[in-house]
């Protein structure tokens, strides 16, 4: 937890750099562009980017100092250390694909307009996002 804690701060600290440098840039270089002055739409982004690496520092900060020593910060950790049970993951289902299809299909709705096409792949997302958590829990024969 020490080093993400570190690695977010770095990262706010070169966001704010970053930000500095861009509020300065838009501001004073001159363009062929209609608009002179600060660009506010990525000054704003930056900004919200630094709160909200600058809350995960901290949040990591603090929860470091609640916890024991993880094996990415002990300088003497081997691989294994760290190996833990990831789960279970189906071998072979069909409702990922299907997921993806579904999204495609709204992908296509929304390119050429057809809001009805677009909730018929939205429902069908839910329907086999319902199917893919549910898989495991009915009978073989009904899946």
């Amino acid at each position: 937890m020490k080093s993400m804690a570190r690695i977010f701060y770095g990262l706010s600290v070169f966001l704010i750099l970053a930000t500095v440098v861009y509020v300065l840039g838009t501001k004073y270089v001159e363009d062929a562009g209609y608009h002179q002055g600060v660009e506010w739409a990525g000054s704003t982004g930056l900004v919200l980017c630094i709160g909200l690496t600058t809350m995960l520092g901290v949040y990591f900060h603090f929860t470091e100092r609640r916890m024991d020593v993880l094996p990415q910060d002990w300088e003497e950790a081997e691989i294994a250390d760290n190996a833990g049970q990831y789960g279970f993951f189906g071998p072979s289902s069909i409702w990922p694909f299907a997921m993806s299809m579904a999204i495609a299909l709204m992908g296509i709705a929304i390119a050429y307009m057809m809001y009805w096409l677009l909730i018929l792949g939205a429902v069908m997302l839910i329907f086999f996002g319902t199917m893919l958590n549910l898989q495991y829990g009915m009978p073989r024969e009904k899946h």
